[in-house]
C-alpha cells in the first residue's frame, strides 16, 4: 500500500511518496516484505520488483530452499546483511554469496535458478537479512544473451566519513561508481549513517528512493521508521538526517523506456512475450538448472 507522505503534504516536499511493503509467504513460514511494484508505482529508475527477506533466525537443519524457476526481460540483484546463499542457475554458475557482495544475474531471452542455504551453514542456528531486486531491461537488451556476475563486497567502492558509510551496489553515487554493468543509468547503495549524521543524496538521477531497513530517519521535518520506501522529488538534493543509528538501500536511475508487465518471475514490455515464457516453462524448454533436480512449477 501507499500513503501521503504527511497529511497537509504541499508541493515541493523532498519526500513525493511513501510505500508501505506488503508482507508475502513465499513457503515454510518464509515471510518476506514486498516493497515494489504497487499499483501506485510500479517502479523507480530501472528497478520494478524488490523484496526485504529477514532479519530471521534460521533454526539448525533448517534454511533458505528457493527451487528452480525461469526469469525473462530482467536482471535479479542479490544483497545480503546477513547469512550465505548458494546461487546455481542453468548456465553452470555455482556461487556462494555473503554479506556485502553482488550476485547479478541477466536473465534476457531466458535462465533459470535456484538459492539455497549452503548444507554447512544449516548445521547451526544461522541469521539471514537482505534484499532481492529485479532491475528492468531496456527494450533492445530484454532478449539478450543471460549471464551471471559475482562481484565481492571488496570489490563494490566506499565512500566513509562524516558519520556516514555508503558502498555502491551498482551505477553511480556522485563520482563513485560501481564496477557492476548496468544496461542503464542506475543508483543502488547500501548507506550506514550514525544518529545524527546527514547522507546527502545528489539530484543526478531522475528517479530516486529510499528504503528504510533499521533506525529512523528525518527528512524535510518528517520523521520516518523502518519498512518504508521514500520516493523522492526529482530535481532535489535530498538531505537525510539519521534520529537513530540507521541503515538504508537507495534506489533509483533513469525513467525506464515505457511501463513493464510483471507475472511472477517473468518482466517484459510485451504481455505476449510473458505469454510465450510460461508455455515455455510450462512444456520444460528452459535449460535446466545444473546440480538440480526439483523446480517450481507454472503457478496456476
Amino acid at each position: 500500500m501507499t500513503m501521503p507522505p504527511q497529511a497537509g503534504a504541499v508541493e515541493g516536499d523532498p519526500v513525493e511518496m511513501t510505500v508501505l511493503p506488503r508482507v508475502k509467504d513465499l513457503g515454510d513460514g518464509f515471510e518476506v516484505r514486498r516493497v515494489l511494484p504497487v499499483a501506485e508505482r510500479r517502479m523507480v529508475g530501472p528497478f520494478v520488483f524488490f523484496d526485504q527477506f529477514g532479519p530471521t533466525i534460521l533454526s539448525a537443519g533448517k534454511g533458505l530452499d528457493v527451487r528452480p524457476h525461469p526469469h525473462i526481460g530482467l536482471a535479479t540483484v542479490t544483497y545480503l546483511l546477513e547469512g550465505e546463499i548458494m546461487h546455481r542457475d542453468s548456465l553452470g554458475s555455482r556461487q556462494v554469496i555473503r554479506p556485502g557482495a553482488v550476485n547479478w544475474m541477466t536473465a534476457g531471452r531466458g535462465i533459470a535458478h535456484s538459492e539455497r542455504t549452503p548444507p554447512e551453514v544449516r548445521q547451526q542456528d544461522s541469521g539471514m537479512f537482505g534484499v532481492q531486486l529485479w532491475v528492468g531491461l531496456p527494450k533492445p537488451h530484454e532478449e539478450t544473451t543471460p549471464a551471471f556476475h559475482h562481484h565481492d563486497a571488496a570489490a563494490l567502492p566506499e565512500i566513509e566519513g562524516e558519520g556516514v558509510r555508503l558502498r555502491v551496489i551498482a551505477g553511480s553515487f556522485g563520482a563513485v561508481r560501481s564496477p557492476v554493468a548496468t544496461f542503464t543509468a542506475t543508483l543502488c547503495a547500501d548507506a550506514e549513517i550514525a544518529a545524527g549524521a546527514t547522507l546527502a543524496v545528489p539530484a543526478e538521477h531522475e528517479e530516486r528512493s529510499a528504503y528504510v531497513l533499521s533506525g529512523a530517519v528525518e527528512i524535510g521535518g518528517q520523521r520516518f521508521e523502518p519498512g518504508r520506501l521514500l520516493v523522492f522529488r526529482a530535481g532535489l538534493e535530498i538531505a537525510i538526517r539519521a534520529l537513530l543509528p540507521t541503515r538504508l538501500i537507495l534506489l533509483g536511475g533513469e525513467t525506464m523506456d515505457g511501463p513493464r508487465h510483471v507475472w511472477w518471475n517473468f518482466v517484459s514490455s510485451s504481455k505476449e512475450r510473458i505469454e510465450q515464457a510460461k508455455a515455455d516453462w510450462k512444456a520444460g524448454r528452459f535449460d535446466q538448472v545444473i546440480g538440480e533436480t526439483e523446480f517450481i512449477p507454472l503457478p496456476d
